[in-house]
């Protein structure tokens, strides 16, 4: 039986071709009307659904050109690891892909004021979805109606934080965990499901299964 062989630097070069097309895709989905995009009227938007966060245009200026740095960095990162080990070159693309729309949902936040995360820091996390316990954090978990509504908040304010894929898809399990915990009455409560709901949204659009507004202000 004649087996073939693949000429050398054939697998080496087949990864590079792998990583240019990961970063094209990437790429595209932070350009203007690439497939991450979505236009959205402004005008149109009830004002229940527009989050108003505490900070100023400045402060949103100076984090958009931090994390714009950051991206660059990343992609430097994953240049580097294009004959590294894979599974580090995977994630490593995969978080940029998180980045790029975290930036696209900072742009749309500066361009219109919509999609705006409740924070513009990256708060250390560490959780597994997988394990029997209950996140760690800042706030103490209680599920009262008072405790319930500082939870949700603070979970919507990590979820739209994240700009790793680790981050998004833990986000996600611990909400799903905490959820369940309060009595009904106080799940139902406004601002919380209003909470849980944003961060859901935020985390939809991290994990590229939502499209991120690109805004344009009615005349």
């Amino acid at each position: 039986m004649v087996v073939a062989r693949l000429p050398l630097g054939y697998l080496s070069l087949m990864r590079r071709l792998a990583l240019l097309l990961a970063l094209a895709a990437c790429k595209s989905g932070s350009a203007a009307g690439g497939a991450d995009e979505v236009t959205v009227h402004t005008g149109t938007l009830a004002t229940d659904d527009i989050y108003k966060p505490s900070y100023d245009k400045s402060e949103l200026g100076r984090a958009l050109a931090a994390e714009r740095t950051a991206e660059i960095a990343a992609e430097q990162r994953v240049k580097d690891l294009a004959d590294g080990d894979y599974d580090q070159l995977r994630i490593a693309i995969a978080d940029l892909a998180v980045r790029r729309r975290f930036i696209a949902s900072l742009a749309a936040c500066e361009a219109n004021g919509v999609v705006c995360p409740p924070r513009l820091d990256e708060p250390a996390w560490s959780y597994d979805a997988e394990a029997n316990v209950d996140p760690k954090l800042d706030t103490k978990l209680r599920f009262d109606l008072e405790s319930w509504q500082k939870v949700s908040a603070e979970l919507h304010g990590r979820a739209c934080a994240c700009r790793t894929l680790a981050c998004v898809d833990s986000m996600f399990g611990a909400i799903d965990r905490l959820e369940t915990r309060p009595m009904p009455d106080v799940v139902a409560d406004d601002a919380a499901s209003w909470s849980i709901l944003r961060a859901r949204e935020c985390l939809y659009r991290l994990r590229g299964l939502r499209a991120t507004p690109r805004s344009i202000a009615l005349e």
